[in-house]
């Protein structure tokens, strides 16, 4: 549900304070910040601040996604990543413990306990490969596909929520800027996705 307007408002207006005080309390140098865009006179993106650095900024978005999932969603008790997982295997059934960790992006150790967590609650089973029996394959169940397609709605509103302050434009924008750091960082990441490889 977006926020009343009056409410896009103050935070409109504490925002533009907040910025006007951190950049009071910044050296003469990095002071010297576009107020608009946080671009430097150099036209480098400055990250003096914490507030201007790129990492903290998404760490914080990923902690306020993960808050308004689990409201969302607190009927579940499921996890992002757990949705994330289930949604993998309905698309890709039969997929190995690795091929998962480079469709999810998590590394093998936390793959394995998302699948155990799963698996106990009757989401996901897992069996072994009839060409490796060193390998188990992963498959959602009837009940992990029902619990998916009742969870939906309540996920997506998550989704639109996070997005909301931004306008339609902006939504579709700031999406294809994220897919574009993921994907040219990809190397960087405990685990390659493997949509970007």
């Amino acid at each position: 549900m977006p926020m009343p307007q009056c409410g896009n408002r103050l935070a409109s207006t504490l925002h533009l304070r907040l910025n006007q005080t951190f950049c009071e309390l910044l050296t003469p140098e990095m002071s010297r910040i576009d107020d608009d865009n946080g671009i430097s006179e150099t036209g480098a993106v400055e990250t003096g601040h914490l507030w201007q650095r790129p990492g903290f900024l998404i760490r914080r978005l990923n902690q306020i996604h993960v808050a308004l999932f689990f409201e969302s969603c607190k009927d579940f008790a499921i996890t992002p990543v757990q949705y994330g997982l289930l949604t993998t295997l309905s698309e890709r059934p039969n997929l190995d413990q690795t091929s998962l960790c480079a469709e999810v992006g998590v590394d093998r150790t936390t793959m394995a306990d998302v699948l155990r967590r799963l698996e106990e609650r009757g989401l996901v089973k897992r069996e072994p490969s009839p060409t490796d029996g060193r390998l188990k394959i992963a498959n959602i169940t009837a009940r992990g596909r029902k619990i998916m397609k009742e969870m939906y709605a309540s996920m997506r509103e998550s989704q639109v929520r996070f997005l909301s302050p931004l306008s339609a434009q902006d939504q579709t924008v700031f999406v294809r800027l994220m897919m574009q750091l993921v994907e040219g960082n990809n190397q960087f990441g405990r685990t390659s996705l493997k949509h970007f490889d």
